[in-house]
């Protein structure tokens, strides 16, 4: 599996693949959105009027709902393609948007949250570049400010090896199916994700590298960052041994 060792490193990658089809493949489930959008924005107030800056923004569906509360939003994103269908929506407000790896990229400012959602902490460049995006996370943040993280959880079945397959998605019109294979020497992750939907079927295959909550916890702790919470969704609900996700909000040390 090549997924650690990645010649010539494309962040714009993922977006190429998707296109403009992003949306239509992840409309995401509202209410959870919706519960996402006060999660960050009710951290976001703790430390107004310093803003938040979101890793991956991708077409903005986080970002427009915490810019429609009058927070500021600055978004990074390795994807031009996916920076232009942002711009492209009538509600994309007042969100800045930079194109750039957001493993490096540094904007010269502080915020009062960094944000990383959907899955965006599994780099594919693996622990290295894990660590990298958590201090540029620091970088980024006031004393105090907070990190989030959004990521899944490989339960035990997944950790043998075998293919496995997961409905990731299941709407009228729209299932979304995950087949994926983990490798336990080098963490990496083949997925293929099978789109099923009315005018056809359509794939999308990526590597990931994948990274546990608790191997989250000790980059974070040498990151400078303390844990402050986790919970299975982002609208509270507890994490468990048998979570399939999770969100993690670190909070820089002043120290």
């Amino acid at each position: 599996m090549g997924a650690i060792f990645l010649a010539g490193y494309d962040a714009a990658d993922y977006g190429t693949k998707v296109g403009g089809d992003y949306d239509g493949l992840y409309p995401g489930v509202p209410d959870e959105t919706a519960a996402a959008v006060r999660k960050i924005a009710e951290l976001a107030m703790e430390h107004a009027p310093a803003g938040v800056l979101e890793f991956g923004i991708g077409t903005g569906r986080l970002a427009f709902g915490v810019d429609q509360r009058g927070i500021r939003v600055v978004g990074i994103d390795g994807s031009e393609e996916m920076i232009e269908q942002l711009r492209s929506k009538p509600d994309n407000g007042t969100v800045e948007t930079v194109v750039g790896d957001y493993r490096d990229t540094t904007l010269g400012e502080r915020f009062g949250v960094v944000v990383l959602a959907f899955n965006g902490i599994m780099d594919p460049r693996g622990i290295r570049a894990q660590l990298d995006i958590f201090t540029n996370a620091a970088r980024h943040l006031i004393p105090t400010g907070y990190f989030i993280v959004e990521s899944w959880v490989m339960n035990d079945a997944q950790r043998r090896g075998d293919w496995s397959i997961v409905p990731r998605f299941v709407g009228n019109e729209h299932v979304e199916l995950q087949l994926s294979r983990y490798d336990l020497a080098t963490n990496g992750i083949d997925r293929t994700l099978v789109h099923l939907l009315p005018d056809g079927i359509k794939f999308l295959t990526v590597a990931d590298v994948y990274t546990s909550p608790e191997a989250l916890d000790v980059m974070a702790e040498v990151s400078g960052f303390d844990r402050v919470s986790r919970h299975a969704t982002w609208g509270g609900a507890p994490f468990t041994a048998t979570s399939a996700n999770h969100i993690t909000v670190y909070q820089l040390r002043t120290n």
